[in-house]
C-alpha cells in the first residue's frame, strides 16, 4: 500500500482557519490527520482528487456551499445516548428544583450534534411523566451543523449508534426498526425536542431563560477567546438559580469567572453571582 503524502502546511492552515473562524473550534497540529479522514467523503462527492484541489475550490470562492460542507465535515460531532450517565441523575435533580415553584422547566442542549443528548433527556422526562404525571420540560437543542441537525430531526440512527448508551428496553420502547437495520425515534419522542441551527459564538441564544443548559464536550475544542464568548452567552441564557452541565473532562475552574461549582449539585455549575449570594 502506498503511503499518503503529508498534507502541505498551506492546506492545513486554510482548513483549520476556516473551522476556527466559523465555529471557534481549534484543530491541534498533531490531529491534522483528521482533515484527510473527515474530508474524504466530500472529496468523493465532488470528484476531487486531493485536499489541495478542495482548498483551491474554497479559495476560488465561486461555490459558497463548499465552505459550509467543509465545516460540517470537520466539526467534532462525537456523541452517544445517555453519555456520562451519572450526570443525567444530576440534571433530573436540577429540573426538579426548578419545578418547585410550579413552573415548567426549560432546558437548552447547546452543541447537540445528531441529537442523542436531547433525545436522551426526552426519554428520561417522558418516562418520569408516565410514572408520576410530572410535566415535560421544554427542550431546545442547537448545533452549528445543518447536516447534523437534519439527522437529529429525522431521529434515525445506525445499529451501532443506537446501541451506544441505549439499553434494549429503551430501544424497543422509543424506536422502531427500519428494513435497512437503522433505528428511528418515534414521533411522540422527537416532538419533545425543538431543534435550531445556531453558532454558539456568533448567533443569539434561544429566546427566554433556561433552568438547565447543557454544553458538554464543546469547550474542549475552543480557543481561550472563543471560550470567553461562549461562557458569556451561556451565563446570559440561564435563569437565576439555573445550572450548567459540562463534559466529564471539562471544568469552569481557571476558564471563566462567570461560573462556579454548584454547592447543591456537585458536578454542575452555577453562575457566580448566584453562587456568591448563596455563600454569603
Amino acid at each position: 500500500m502506498t503511503a499518503q503524502p503529508p498534507l502541505s502546511p498551506a492546506v492545513v492552515s486554510v482548513l483549520t482557519a476556516l473551522l476556527e473562524a466559523r465555529t471557534g473550534q481549534q484543530l491541534a497540529s498533531y490531529r491534522s490527520w483528521r482533515l484527510d479522514v473527515a474530508l474524504k467523503p466530500l472529496l468523493k462527492q465532488r470528484g476531487l482528487a486531493s485536499l489541495d484541489e478542495l482548498v483551491a475550490l474554497l479559495l476560488d470562492g465561486q461555490e459558497a456551499q463548499v465552505a459550509d460542507q467543509v465545516v460540517d465535515a470537520l466539526v467534532n460531532g462525537e456523541t452517544s445516548f445517555f453519555r456520562d450517565a451519572a450526570v443525567f441523575d444530576l440534571m433530573l435533580e436540577a429540573v426538579r428544583a426548578a419545578e418547585a415553584d410550579g413552573r415548567r422547566a426549560r432546558i437548552w442542549s447547546a452543541g447537540c450534534a445528531t441529537g442523542q443528548e436531547p433525545l436522551s433527556l426526552a426519554m428520561m422526562f417522558a418516562e418520569r411523566a408516565k410514572e408520576s404525571g410530572a410535566a415535560m420540560p421544554e427542550i431546545v437543542a442547537s448545533d452549528v451543523s445543518e447536516t447534523a441537525l437534519t439527522r437529529a430531526r429525522a431521529g434515525r440512527y445506525t445499529q451501532f449508534e443506537a446501541q451506544r448508551g441505549l439499553p434494549i428496553r429503551r430501544l424497543m420502547q422509543w424506536f422502531d426498526g427500519a428494513p435497512d437495520g437503522d433505528w428511528i425515534a418515534r414521533p411522540d419522542l422527537v416532538r419533545h425536542v425543538s431543534y435550531r441551527r445556531m453558532n454558539l459564538l456568533a448567533d443569539a441564544a434561544p429566546a427566554g431563560r433556561f433552568d438547565l443548559v447543557l454544553c458538554r464536550n464543546v469547550m474542549l475544542y475552543l480557543s481561550p477567546r472563543a471560550k470567553a464568548v461562549a461562557f458569556d452567552k451561556l451565563a446570559g441564557a440561564l435563569r437565576p438559580g439555573g445550572l450548567l452541565a459540562m463534559g466529564a473532562g471539562e471544568t469552569v475552574i481557571g476558564q471563566t469567572s462567570l461560573f462556579a461549582p454548584s454547592r447543591s449539585l456537585r458536578g454542575l455549575y452555577a453562575r457566580t453571582d448566584v453562587a456568591d449570594a448563596l455563600a454569603a
